[in-house]
């Protein structure tokens, strides 16, 4: 263990979370043993070896995907309020284990503390939504045209439901999929990312002792681990019938094309290139905050992170200061310091592409107005710390339209009315989060309605960062067209079947058609 990790106690953690290492691997959950090529987690905080485990091989998956398979033929037949039972006990364990867990994502991960702890009450938060959703699972009934027929929808589980997860959010995006797959009925297998392998482990572990406990059959709760190879073995799979994939677009459209080709479903959470659009109306000191932690949060590395602030000519230059003003008191360092802001990218492919992104806005014609650069010395041994940068741009330069997964924040004005705001705001291929700042009923009106914002998200008076379990979480063209969480989300998890009774002694056929024999 490095010096942070002892100060910090990630010792103490991962011993709360009851992963150990020995040098013969380590053994996941209840049936789960991979035999593969190892798989170091190094932490971006201190370039620490934290620990490694064994990647999955094609053997593995198969044992994996039988047992998952199996299982569910039992765990469907539970009534969904004891299913619903289990993920509340799963949940009363997070509860326990919140402060460990949410240190292991950070130190993994390289997110400030604070919002690994905030990443563990999303899955709190969620357990807590699939719970009274296992007494909500409702169909509907309709008005049979046939006298004496009743007809109405109900759903049935759909089977094993893949997850693929990313590594900025090593553990909640799998709690908005599995948490309500669960309750549904279904058995999760999941792939989380190979640069945070911990986390999942530290996570089916503690799956493993609940539903061990409750005599839940065995694979409803498996995981495996690797690159793309292992993600493969899953969107090929025909026992597979639904994949959730949370990634880039490009990632995103590979998974499409392979589950296409055998006529599974997909639910994909790709990129996205959030914009905040700064009309004369708005509250500047709320816009500043919006903008700088949706820009800065979690290094710049969520799919709602804020990459372009749209502002109007006539206070341009005022929210443009304000903003690089507000850049200046950012602390940045080891993320389980409370009193930084800002932690590392997650590994030297992430500073790679930050510089890149830096270098394109300068060939393109941006003006840097904050310059970025890789920090060094104590403190900063990783070479994972970058500082937060802001370059002046348009919105067709070709870096602008790419979402670049680090804190490089892009800032341009509009002219006239806010149609020409989103008119920018939309001129890009991902459609996840937007928002506007403005104190204009109209305008906030106009961003909300139909010919407004194109993304799966949009909000007035908020960042484009952060959401809340509640409601839908997805966005539109390029983002994938996904919907996980809360809402109706559920419904991606199960399969909808439609039901006519016929009570009478007859047999009258629908639309009138006679049949005599």
């Amino acid at each position: 263990m490095s010096d942070i990790s002892k100060e910090f106690g990630i010792d103490k953690a991962l011993k709360e979370l009851d992963i150990e290492f020995e040098n013969k691997g380590t053994s996941v959950g209840e049936h789960f043993f991979a035999d593969g090529d190892w798989i170091e987690s190094y932490s971006p905080v201190d370039g620490a070896l934290i620990g490694k485990v064994k990647a999955t091989t094609q053997k593995n998956y198969d044992k994996v995907a039988s047992t998952a398979h199996e299982g569910f033929k039992e765990w469907r037949t539970w009534p969904a309020p004891a299913r619903g039972e289990v993920v509340r006990q799963f949940n009363d364990e997070l509860r326990r284990l919140k402060a460990p867990l949410g240190k292991l994502v950070s130190y993994e991960m390289g997110k400030s503390y604070q919002e690994g702890l905030g990443e563990v009450q999303e899955m709190i938060d969620i357990c807590d939504f699939a719970v009274g959703l296992s007494r909500q699972l409702h169909g509907l009934t309709m008005h049979s045209e046939r006298p004496g027929h009743r007809m109405y929808e109900q759903w049935h589980p759909l089977g094993v439901v893949g997850i693929i997860s990313a590594f900025n959010f090593p553990v909640a995006v799998w709690s908005w999929n599995t948490a309500l797959a669960w309750v549904c009925g279904d058995a999760c297998i999941w792939k989380g990312s190979e640069k945070t392998p911990l986390t999942s482990v530290a996570c089916q572990k503690i799956a493993a002792r609940v539903f061990a406990e409750n005599k839940v059959p065995e694979g409803i709760s498996s995981l495996i681990t690797g690159d793309y190879k292992v993600g493969e073995y899953m969107t090929q799979d025909k026992r597979v019938p639904l994949i959730s994939a949370t990634g880039s677009i490009r990632m995103g459209k590979i998974v499409a094309q392979e589950v296409a080709k055998r006529l599974g479903k997909s639910l994909l959470e790709l990129g996205g290139n959030n914009a905040i659009i700064v009309t004369p109306d708005a509250d500047i000191k709320n816009t500043v905050i919006g903008a700088v932690f949706g820009a800065v949060g979690t290094c710049g590395q969520r799919c709602t992170s804020t990459r372009r602030i749209i502002i109007h000519e006539s206070i341009y230059d005022k929210v443009k200061d304000a903003i690089v003003d507000a850049y200046q008191q950012i602390r940045i360092g080891n993320p389980l310091d409370e009193n930084n802001h800002v932690g590392p990218l997650i590994d030297q492919d992430a500073v790679k592409n930050y510089l890149h992104a830096l270098e394109e806005v300068k060939k393109e014609g941006g003006t840097i107005l904050v310059e970025g650069g890789v920090l060094e010395g104590e403190g900063y041994e990783s070479g994972c710390y970058v500082k937060p940068a802001i370059a002046e741009a348009e919105n067709h330069f070709d870096i602008v339209q790419h979402e670049t997964f680090a804190p490089v924040l892009y800032i341009m004005k509009y002219s006239g009315e806010v149609d020409n705001a989103l008119e920018l705001q939309n001129g890009v291929v991902q459609g996840l989060s937007s928002a506007i700042m403005t104190n204009n009923l109209r305008e906030a009106e106009r961003f909300l309605s139909a010919e407004g914002s194109d993304c799966g998200i949009a909000n007035v008076n908020i960042g484009t960062s952060g959401a809340e379990i509640g409601g839908a979480f997805g966005g539109e063209k390029e983002t994938g067209g996904g919907r996980e969480s809360g809402s109706d989300a559920w419904k991606v998890y199960m399969r909808r079947q439609t039901n006519t009774i016929n009570y009478t002694k007859d047999l009258p056929l629908a639309q009138g058609i006679k049949f005599d024999l």
